[in-house]
């Protein structure tokens, strides 16, 4: 069966909010599952529910689904733990080749989560209420970290040696047993055994050590780590989102002019955004930071980071003026989970965000936010990390609802012809008004005055439900954080799906 045809094969269902929605297939749900969740509480499921579905879906799903998943996950989302999540989960139910091995080894593109892969197999086999302990390894992952560890050098181990981690790097050596691939490799595994690789020039380990320094004034203490962060700058060794994550520090240690001209270049540099492979929120993150700063240089830190996020935007293919576009951002309450447990970004903001990079790349557009009611906001297509803080800051203004339905009501009232309709939403559509109108009944009413109208809904939450049917009417959904959600579009309109898109990774 295509998977094409499976998507037609929904079932009715409720959603969170007791509406009317439509089941996903496993394959679909693990999609927006895997690709909407840092394993982060969010507003009506918790972390332990999100792991336990995933789970349970993984034995649903096709196991080169879930190897293909795992690798588009950490390669084109940028994701790190959920990909992992999957290997262990594939890695219970899978015999025979090598899929699991091949799998690992196009996930674990850093030192650290080679142990972060193995707590993960630790507590997703630990016994219930006993001790976690790694035991039994799968032979499948410790052929993958295997092959892992002759990926990495010296510095990149010792980078992320860690004494904290409940797996450390010289406990996962002697459980994966890798053969070094030359001499040179042999004496870093030597290191590692003997606990002493070389402690690596990282901001960490330099601002580290300062801070155990004691001063005699707080003047003589504020120098030192302005100088220290100075040096930072200039060495390069200050990677980019470590930039993004500590321009605020920067900016309060005071370092000069040319340094923060320094900062700027870096930031801007649309070969340096590239490599960086930033999720656009952490942008709208770091600009956030950097308002609240009283310095001269704020403005124009901030100018680098607008630029950065349009370089982050290049590739986005986009409308031009023969294609009228829709651009619907959900601010219900359900909207404000944090992504993380240590962000202040939330769901809402990534709709924003998404929404905010799609209108730079598109010529005809309405935009706007809706609650309990639907309003269109104009706001320029210019400064993206501007539009997307001015809208957020119209909280509360439409009520906090998930009535998606008043937004096709405006068109079908206006007569207004869209090619194109996008929501940025986490799926629980209702009706709070008492009437018996809804999303789906709006949208099927639209296509009578547009048939050639096509609606995309952009999964930010990966519940596991539709407030349509899929590939029905013209309705496609596509799910995830990333900007990379822009080419699943693309895909779409070149008549492909997102299932389709996935299965062709290479594993």
């Amino acid at each position: 069966m295509s998977f094409n045809s499976m998507l037609r094969e929904q079932s009715e269902t409720k959603n969170y909010e007791g509406a009317k929605a439509y089941a996903l297939t496993p394959e679909m749900e693990l999609y927006t599952a895997v690709v909407s969740t840092a394993l982060s509480n969010n507003f009506y499921e918790d972390k332990s529910g999100r792991i336990y579905r995933i789970a349970e879906l993984v034995k649903n799903v096709p196991h080169e689904f879930t190897a293909k998943l795992a690798v588009y996950a950490r390669n084109e989302m940028n994701l790190r733990s959920v990909p992992l999540l999957l290997i262990v989960e594939l890695a219970k139910i899978h015999n025979g080749d090598n899929l699991v091995a091949r799998t690992v080894e196009k996930c674990v593109l850093r030192a650290d989560e080679i142990m972060e892969l193995l707590m993960c197999y630790q507590f997703r086999n630990a016994e219930q209420n006993s001790r976690k302990k790694l035991n039994h390894l799968s032979r499948q992952i410790q052929n993958g970290l295997q092959k892992a560890f002759n990926r990495f050098d010296e510095y990149q181990f010792a980078k992320y040696n860690r004494d904290n981690l409940e797996v450390k790097l010289r406990d996962a050596l002697f459980l994966v047993h890798p053969k070094a691939k030359d001499d040179a490799q042999q004496l870093i595994f030597n290191k590692i055994t003997d606990c002493n690789l070389e402690i690596p020039y990282t901001w960490e380990t330099e601002l580290s050590a300062l801070g155990q320094q004691k001063f005699e004034t707080p003047e003589l203490k504020s120098a030192a780590f302005r100088q220290k962060w100075e040096e930072l700058i200039i060495s390069g060794r200050l990677g980019y989102m470590a930039l993004l994550r500590n321009l605020r520090n920067i900016l309060e240690s005071k370092v000069s002019a040319e340094k923060v001209n320094i900062v700027v270049s870096i930031l801007s540099n649309a070969d340096q955004v590239a490599k960086s492979k930033q999720l656009p929120f952490r942008f709208l993150s770091a600009y956030r930071e950097l308002k609240k700063i009283n310095s001269p240089d704020t403005p124009f830190l901030m100018s680098a980071l607008e630029l950065a996020v349009k370089h982050s935007a290049a590739n986005i293919e986009g409308f031009g003026a023969d294609t009228s576009v829709l651009l619907a951002c959900d601010v219900s309450g359900s909207m404000c989970s944090p992504v993380s447990p240590k962000s202040t970004v939330e769901c809402y903001d990534i709709g924003l965000m998404l929404a905010m990079l799609l209108k730079r790349r598109c010529r005809r557009v309405v935009s706007g936010i809706f609650g309990d009611r639907w309003e269109v906001i104009n706001m320029p297509s210019n400064n993206i990390l501007q539009s997307a803080t001015d809208l957020r800051k119209l909280d509360g203004k439409v009520g906090y609802s998930t009535n998606g339905f008043k937004v096709i009501d405006y068109l079908i009232k206006n007569k207004t012809i869209i090619d194109k309709v996008m929501f940025f939403t986490d799926c629980q559509m209702w009706n709070s008004t008492g009437s018996n109108n809804t999303f789906e009944k709006s949208w099927n009413r639209y296509r009578q005055i547009a048939p050639n109208a096509k609606l995309y809904i952009f999964d930010l939450a990966g519940y596991g439900q539709s407030p349509l049917r899929i590939l029905n009417s013209g309705v496609y959904l596509i799910g995830g954080w990333s900007d990379k959600v822009f080419d699943i579009l693309s895909a779409v309109d070149n008549g492909e799906s997102a299932m389709e898109k996935i299965m062709s990774v290479e594993v």
